[in-house]
């Protein structure tokens, strides 16, 4: 098969770490073709979804993980798989790849599938599963977030469309930052704010889940760095080994139907202590942790389910 991935520059990522590369790489050793843009590359011309970019070979050596052919324009049409895997912020330059890839369905399988990619932010979609999830307001209302944070006390504030861990702030009941916070993130952004309960669990770790196609296949504990609220492994979480609980497994159980039937092949959910806190879609990590973690071919179950598709 010929399988374009569109991501962020590959030249750069960490061999022993990236997602993208992994998937990149078990589709070479099934004998797949490869090809590599990057968002700005990707056009409408005059009805055809073409990029620019170039052939490629991945490796796992750290200085070149892709030998890049000469640059050339493709038609994505032509493609049998596109994998939409450059990081968020889920901006309107985010949004606006998802309506143009949009256009491929029923010629080329776009993975995840950008339509419900679009449909689904990660803090919005667990809003489907209020069970699941801690107390949660969204608001570009100062009144509203203050009124959630005098209930609750102890509270997470967040960019909505935010990433990585990027401007999360702990605000406990003694803090008296909200509103310079507030006047902070509406001063350069028209994006309103997520607010939730703190999470105590969290010291303990931020629990990632991967799911192929709807089904959980595993976890690593991503564990916060001395004094940081914070368990991203981008500000210095570190991913430790854990099993599945009961209780991820109800959440999957739960989520999983929705994923599956709306595309979503690779997903990996957040989940601290019971709590189910992101779904996400656009760009998820973790699998080379996992792999080296519970010695699994990640990357093969989620090209397994690919292929299954296409079959």
């Amino acid at each position: 098969m010929k399988i374009a991935f569109q991501m962020d520059p590959i030249t750069g990522v960490d061999i022993n770490a990236d997602s993208s590369f992994r998937l990149a790489e078990e589709a070479q050793a099934r004998g797949h073709t490869l090809f590599y843009y990057g968002p700005d590359q990707l056009a409408y011309d005059e009805g055809r979804i073409v990029a620019r970019g170039h052939w490629m070979t991945v490796q796992r050596v750290a200085e070149a993980p892709a030998i890049l052919g000469e640059e050339v324009l493709v038609d994505l049409a032509d493609m049998d798989v596109i994998w939409l895997r450059q990081d968020p912020p889920f901006d309107m330059h985010y949004i606006t790849s998802t309506h143009l890839l949009d256009r491929l369905k029923g010629q080329t399988l776009v993975v995840n599938d950008p339509f419900w990619v679009r449909n689904f932010p990660e803090k919005l979609l667990v809003l489907d599963f209020p069970d699941l999830t801690p107390p949660t307001t969204i608001a570009r209302d100062l009144q509203t977030i203050r009124a959630f944070k005098e209930k609750h006390g102890d509270v997470i504030l967040k960019p909505l469309y935010g990433n990585g861990g990027a401007g999360v702030f702990r605000l406990d009941a003694n803090d008296k930052n909200l509103s310079s916070l507030f006047e902070l993130f509406t001063g350069f952004s028209r994006e309103p704010l997520i607010v939730q309960k703190y999470l105590p669990d969290v010291t303990a770790g931020d629990k990632r889940v991967i799911l192929v196609d709807g089904e959980p296949v595993g976890a690593i504990n991503r564990v916060p760095a001395k004094g940081e609220v914070r368990s991203n492994m981008h500000v210095g979480g570190r991913p430790e080994k854990i099993a599945l609980s009961d209780r991820d497994l109800e959440i999957c159980e739960a989520i999983g139907p929705t994923l599956r039937d709306n595309g979503q092949v690779f997903v990996g959910i957040d989940v601290i202590g019971t709590h189910l806190t992101e779904i996400n879609v656009t760009s998820p990590t973790g699998i080379q942790e996992l792999e080296r973690f519970d010695q699994i071919n990640v990357a093969g179950k989620i090209w397994d389910a690919i292929e299954a598709k296409l079959a």
